[in-house]
Parts: C-alpha cells; sequence; structure tokens
C-alpha cells in the first residue's frame, strides 16, 4: 500500500509540475484556435504567427540560462535596436552586408560584456545594471539613425528571414531556434555548465567554495545573450524590411514572461528549456489569436501581463499549498507528548 501511495504522489508529483501544465495550456489553445477560428489553423497563419515569434523565441534561450543563474538582463531588446539602427545606418552608407552582421555580433558582444561586468566585477544587480543600460543602448540607437527608417535590402537576405523551409510552415528564423534550443537543452540539462548554472542559482556562494567559476560563467552568459540579441536584431530588420531605432521596443517583457511561464524561477536554480519553449509557443500562439479575432494591441499588452503575473505567482502559491500540507502530514505522523502524571 506505501509503495502504491509513493507511485501514485510521484505521478501527480510529474503531472503537476508547472511545464507540464504550460505544456497542456498550450494545446488546449492551439485546438481551441483551430477548432474556434477558420483561419487559426492554416499553413500560411502558423508560418506567420511562428515568424512573428522569431526574435522573442531566440532571445529567450540565452535568457533562460541567466534566469536559472539568477540572473536577468532587461537590456535585449535594446541591444536589437541598436543593431537594428546600425544595420540601417551602415546599410546606408554602402557597407555590404556580409560585413555588417558579423559586426553586429560583435556589438552585442560589447553590449553583454559591459552588463556582465558591470555585474561581476562591480558586484551591482542585474536588474538596475540592464535597466540602465536598456536606456543606454536605446538612446545609442536613436544617436546612430535618429528618427529616420532605412528599407530597400537585398531581396535574398529578406527572403532567409521570411520564407519558410521547403514542405513546411516553419520560417527559417524559427528553424534555427528549433536547432538553438535543443543545444540550449542539452548544455542545461546533459552538461558540467548546465549543473553549474543551476548550483549558481540556487546558492552563489555554496557553488563558489565548490570550485565553481561563478563570475567568469556569469560574464559568459551576459556576452551570449548580448550575441542573441544583435542577431535578433538583423532578423527583425530583415524581416519588416525596415530598420529604425525603436524597433523590438517591449520585446524584453515578452521574453520574460516567456521564461517565466515556462517554469523557470525568478530566483533562480529551477526551470526547464521544454517549459520555456512551450511558454514562448503559448504567448504566440495566443497573440496570434487575438489578432485574429481583432482584439486591440492594448488588449494583447495585457493578457502578456497578466501571463508574467500568473507564471509568477501561480509555482509560488502552489509550493506553499505543498509545503502546508507536508507539515501536517509531518505533524499527524509525530508520536503524541507523554503525559505526566500529576503529582501526589
Amino acid at each position: 500500500m506505501a509503495s502504491e501511495s509513493l507511485t501514485r504522489n510521484g505521478l501527480a508529483g510529474r503531472f503537476l509540475r508547472w511545464d507540464v501544465i504550460v505544456t497542456a495550456l498550450l494545446i488546449v489553445v492551439f485546438l481551441g484556435g483551430v477548432l474556434g477560428t477558420p483561419d487559426f489553423g492554416t499553413s500560411d497563419n502558423l508560418s506567420f504567427a511562428l515568424g512573428d515569434l522569431s526574435e522573442i523565441a531566440l532571445i529567450a534561450l540565452p535568457m533562460t540560462l541567466l534566469v536559472v543563474a539568477g540572473q536577468v538582463d532587461l537590456s535585449v531588446a535594446s541591444v536589437l535596436g541598436l543593431c537594428s539602427a546600425l544595420f540601417g545606418g551602415l546599410w546606408d552608407a554602402g557597407w555590404p552586408i556580409e560585413t555588417i552582421i558579423p559586426l553586429l555580433l560583435v556589438v552585442g558582444a560589447v553590449a553583454g560584456l559591459i552588463n556582465g561586468l558591470l555585474v561581476t566585477r562591480l558586484g551591482l544587480p542585474s536588474l538596475a545594471v540592464t535597466i540602465g543600460t536598456l536606456t543606454l543602448y536605446r538612446g545609442l540607437a536613436y544617436v546612430v539613425l535618429g528618427t529616420k527608417a532605412v528599407a530597400q535590402f537585398p531581396q535574398q537576405y529578406t527572403d532567409l528571414a521570411t520564407k519558410t523551409v521547403p514542405g513546411t510552415p516553419i520560417p527559417y528564423p524559427f528553424a534555427l531556434f528549433v536547432l538553438l534550443a535543443i543545444t540550449t537543452a542539452i548544455v542545461l540539462h546533459a552538461t558540467g555548465l548546465g549543473r553549474a548554472l543551476f548550483a549558481i542559482g540556487a546558492q552563489e556562494e555554496t557553488a563558489f567554495f565548490a570550485g565553481i567559476r561563478v563570475k567568469r560563467i556569469t560574464l559568459l552568459l551576459f556576452v551570449v545573450s548580448g550575441v542573441v540579441a544583435a542577431f535578433a536584431g538583423a532578423v527583425f530588420t530583415l524581416r519588416y524590411g525596415s530598420a529604425r531605432a525603436d524597433n523590438g521596443i517591449g520585446i524584453e517583457l515578452a521574453v520574460i514572461a516567456a521564461v517565466l511561464l515556462g517554469g523557470v524561477d525568478f530566483d533562480g536554480g529551477k526551470g526547464t528549456l521544454g517549459g520555456v519553449v512551450a511558454g514562448v509557443l503559448l504567448i504566440g500562439l495566443l497573440r496570434n489569436l487575438l489578432m485574429l479575432r481583432d482584439v486591440a494591441t492594448e488588449i494583447q499588452s495585457i493578457v502578456t501581463g497578466l501571463l508574467l503575473i500568473v507564471s509568477v505567482l501561480t509555482p509560488r502559491i502552489v509550493a506553499q499549498v505543498r509545503e502546508a500540507q507536508r507539515h501536517r502530514r509531518a505533524t499527524r505522523a509525530m508520536p503524541p507528548a507523554p503525559t505526566v502524571a500529576p503529582a501526589p
């Protein structure tokens, strides 16, 4: 009987995991969209939805690693905008795209390096640092390009950002995300580096005394985040065919929402990449479904904000309920206190 009870509890625990719940909710939303909205399940619409999600999905991968390690990077959308502005400015100045894109990756690496050095060398909190650089990098984008827009990029490059993999509704940028997601999942869940990230997020000081190079790993994560945000800036620019300094405003909130909705603990040390992928897709499909139903953009933003709040509160409430249940079971299992006979 005891073993059966443990088995039932183990199975219940697996199905009540937050990432499993989000995946189930994703399936429900997808089926509801297919059955309730005629255009939702078409190949063209799914291709559009996945393409519209590409930059968020790409940036969510390094953001997952950062949050697991107990850090966050709110400057990613501004790095995207800065690199989009540089893309337009350099193209307008006659630079070839083959030179521009590698340069953008270098700029992204430098932006991430600045964030990482401020966090690891000066000991500043990443939330405060990246709020500051969010404003700094966006300001630099306006210095580079001002308020003008640059367009007319070569078709072979815009096709790479908009066309789909032959025989599928999957755009090339999202196909790249799938490959990078598999790689990131292997790193996070099947390597020593991944175990180090969980250890750093759970207890940084303990991880340091265990021999983990906490500062070096944290610095590397910020650099990778900057590089991916820069690449997302190039994808964004080519996908829309327009380089602007205000490109990508607000994307950082959608990225954070997807990561937390996927079950990654904002305090670090917990989470799965599979849950994040489900969170990314859930946010993307919900946005697309609301758009098909002519829901205003403001309402879509409200839905994203509510998802962010729910994704933060629900796991904590569940954890508190489970802790209370364990405490009650432990209290019941304790033997009764011995009674002391009154003195004659």
